[in-house]
């Protein structure tokens, strides 16, 4: 079956969301424009994931539980993973690879935990938008030991991303997908990183605002709607 999809998408924890980017808004949002699998990827943690993954239950949407990591060259990575509490691991071990500095709500933006009505239950007062310590050469085992599988988002964009900060993607890195955020430079970029053929590639809405969940373009093709085998297919 052909699965529409959006598997980069932020909420109002992540400092550069807006704070209507609630998991209620987010889900029924996803809902309403026809998306049958959704992902959330705040910056350096997972701590929304709980909310939007009950939400999504209950209207019938599959969710898989993420994170857009940067990595200590400050490449943007897409990190997807089987269950909630593996997310919740992963997000746990990034915390502790991150420098301890305090965000300023004035200066950066708010990071709002919230549960499943969309209530503030907490703020992360760590700064989320700085690098980890978890290098682009290890990233993809180092999520896999979290049952989890990631790839490079935005390979496309002149900032944090794969080809911006390192100017390469091959074998050397693991990656079995790769994002591109205009979908219509894919032959483009495929021409001048031939490695790209042999990956899956992927294109999402890193929506920050409601107005960028854009409506449903792409699709994967799998078995059935579960998150096995969404994860099984781009692992593959």
């Amino acid at each position: 079956m052909k699965l529409h999809y959006d598997f980069h998408i932020h909420s109002c924890l992540s400092p550069c969301g807006d704070s209507d980017m609630t998991p209620n808004n987010i889900v029924n949002f996803a809902k309403l424009m026809g998306y049958d699998a959704i992902a959330l990827t705040d910056h350096n943690t997972a701590l929304n994931c709980p909310a939007v993954a009950k939400i999504a239950e209950k209207n019938g949407i599959t969710f898989i539980p993420g994170m857009e990591l940067c990595t200590s060259e400050e490449v943007h990575i897409v990190c997807l993973f089987y269950t909630l509490e593996d997310a919740l691991s992963f997000s746990d071990y990034v915390k502790s690879t991150m420098p301890p500095i305090k965000n300023k709500p004035s200066v950066f933006g708010e990071q709002l935990i919230c549960d499943e009505n969309d209530n503030v239950i907490g703020q992360e007062e760590t700064l989320l938008v700085t690098a980890s310590g978890i290098s682009t050469e290890r990233v993809v085992k180092k999520v896999q030991e979290y049952n989890g599988i990631c790839y490079p988002a935005h390979i496309d964009r002149s900032s944090f991303s794969i080809l911006s900060n390192l100017g390469v993607i091959d074998e050397y890195f693991g990656f079995k997908c790769a994002e591109i955020f205009d979908i219509t430079k894919e032959d483009e970029l495929k021409q001048k990183h031939p490695y790209l053929n042999q990956l899956k590639i992927l294109s999402d809405s890193d929506a920050h605002y409601l107005e960028n969940m854009r409506l449903p373009q792409q699709t994967v093709d799998v078995a059935e709607n579960t998150v096995k085998a969404i994860l099984d297919y781009l692992n593959c």
